[in-house]
């Protein structure tokens, strides 16, 4: 029997790793193309972008690293910009967890694999965990996420040499597909009527926040958005429990 598990395991583990061939994979390693050359006019060596590809998962987090270094912020400005750009992963890793973990499932487990929640995971994972059996979704998200990061530390170490010679066009269009793709994506995907607001909220309040406070916008469009989205959809949830009440 425990030969039979971890045969099972293993044939989900490799049917994860197949994901490094979707569409959300193939424009992740593409905008790490254009993330590549960045570094590349940064002056960081090749050695050191592998160990940032594979320490820091989440390619905004990487961009804002390597901006806080070209712009000569000190060790720790740099670490508490990071910080507050994964902080964003928290809601995505108490979302995914409970479709992932297991009965028998250890905590463990759970922080280690979390380290691999970025949007390209996440929304990959939500999207295919629905078909896997609920005691293998552990081993198919660690067969994508390990897969994924480790795919792109190569896909980095080849590219870096050749990254110098892309015109700067190339390399922001690149760079770009990402954030593209996943607003679709998690659009798409969204389960509740919130997302949506929320989304709507987020894009149009980015450019006004950007004119009137250019220093934070990101976090007002998020904060509020976010927030002026949860009131609408309480209050819409309020009014259809009103009205369901009247009519019974």
């Amino acid at each position: 029997m425990d030969q039979e598990n971890s045969a099972s395991h293993a044939h989900w583990f490799l049917m994860g790793m197949r994901g490094i061939a979707s569409l959300p994979a193939m424009i992740l390693m593409l905008s790490f193309v254009g993330f590549c050359a960045l570094t590349v006019q940064a002056g960081i060596p090749v050695e050191q972008v592998v160990f940032m590809v594979g320490a820091v998962w989440a390619l905004p987090a990487k961009v804002i690293l390597v901006s806080s270094m070209m712009a000569g912020a000190n060790l720790l400005t740099a670490f508490i910009a990071v910080t507050l750009s994964s902080v964003r992963m928290m809601p995505m890793v108490a979302a995914l967890v409970p479709e992932i973990r297991g009965r028998r499932t250890p905590t463990w487990l759970l922080l280690f694999l979390s380290h691999f929640v970025a949007i390209t995971a996440w929304v990959y994972a939500m999207e295919k965990v629905v078909s896997v059996p609920r005691e293998r979704r552990i081993a198919f998200f660690a067969g994508f996420g390990i897969t994924l990061v480790l795919a792109n530390m190569l896909l980095v170490a080849v590219a870096y040499r050749y990254v110098a010679t892309f015109p700067p066009i190339v390399a922001g269009c690149l760079f770009f597909l990402t954030p593209v793709y996943f607003l679709a994506s998690i659009w798409n995907s969204a389960r509740h009527r919130v997302v949506h607001i929320a989304m709507v909220l987020g894009l149009v309040g980015g450019p006004l926040f950007y004119w009137l406070v250019p220093e934070f916008d990101i976090l007002l469009a998020g904060l509020i958005g976010g927030t002026l989205a949860w009131a609408v959809e309480r209050t819409w949830r309020v009014r259809q429990a009103e009205k369901a009440e009247i009519e019974a």
